[in-house]
């Protein structure tokens, strides 16, 4: 299965979501669907907030929207819906689009999950035993068409349960050097989808203005900053949105060719396939980017 979708999804997809696009219509959903798969990245994921927009259901409209495209879940919040259910949702996006759907999954950031009222606990315990349920559900229920499971994992332990119980790591906010870890960590026999932001600009301080805005604030305790001090970042580097040396690291921006060589990095370091995401205000300007970076993509890369 996991070679199937290597070869379905070739080498670059686009990551696109987030609070800025909260609001964005259906409608502009399906629109934008249709174009990315016109210019022919292989993939389309996105994220799930508690009390956001539904993960699994945003992918059924994608899908629907679609005719080839892989939609991936990046990720569907495992405190948003019961292990069974999560298993079951994304079982039934299988069987109606075979072979078109990865669930990713992760446990999300403390701050998110006990704003929303529950117990965030230890996070590698809990995905454990939420991936022991969806299994049990798996074997009580058999789905009816495979599906590739990846877990959201930066820390060794993580990757290495993504290893063991999963078929892959899909990251994000990870600079190249984590993806090189990472394969390492997992062999060569599982995926890696890294997330790469970037924004078309060529004046370094307007596009490091554009990559601090779209972070905002960065939380000491977040799991994408115990990451950055564990690969040599340190405190001083988080401080007003980012140093330039963290945002350079997090962000490609350029000319589409600077952004391009970005994409070449990180697949050299082991990612199979990277999804490029637009730091953009509005739907509009997110597919502008696109299109202008798709010219200028790796051969070979849809």
């Amino acid at each position: 299965m996991i070679t199937e979708v290597k070869a379905k999804l070739g080498r670059v997809g686009v990551w696109l979501g987030g609070r800025r696009f909260h609001d964005t219509p259906v409608e502009s959903w399906r629109h934008a669907v249709r174009r990315i798969e016109q210019l022919g990245y292989g993939s389309l994921w996105g994220p799930e907030g508690i009390g956001g927009k539904d993960a699994l259901a945003n992918a059924g409209i994608q899908l629907a929207a679609s005719r080839h495209l892989l939609i991936g879940t990046g990720i569907a919040n495992i405190w948003a819906r019961h292990p069974a259910t999560m298993q079951g949702g994304a079982a039934t996006l299988a069987e109606a689009y075979p072979g078109r759907f990865v669930l990713g999954i992760g446990v999300s950031q403390r701050l998110l999950v006990e704003a929303g009222g529950l117990d965030y606990g230890r996070p590698l315990n809990v995905m454990r035993d939420y991936l022991d349920e969806m299994d049990q559900a798996m074997t009580r229920n058999p789905p009816a068409a495979p599906f590739v499971r990846v877990l959201a994992a930066l820390q060794p332990r993580m990757v290495q349960l993504a290893r063991d119980r999963t078929d892959g790591v899909h990251s994000y906010a990870a600079p190249v050097e984590h993806t090189a870890l990472v394969r390492e960590a997992l062999g060569s026999d599982k995926l890696l989808i890294p997330e790469q932001a970037f924004v078309i600009e060529p004046d370094p301080e307007q596009a490091r203005a554009i990559a601090r805005r779209y972070r905002g604030k960065i939380s000491s305790d977040s799991p994408y900053a115990r990451n950055w001090l564990r690969l040599g970042y340190g405190h001083q580097d988080m401080a007003n949105g980012g140093s330039d040396r963290l945002v350079d690291a997090l962000v490609a921006w350029g000319t589409p060719d600077a952004i391009a060589a970005r994409v070449q990095a990180q697949l050299d370091a082991g990612a199979d396939h990277v999804l490029v995401h637009p730091l953009a205000d509005d739907m509009s300007t997110a597919i502008e980017q696109l299109e202008h970076l798709a010219s200028a993509l790796p051969p070979g890369w849809g």
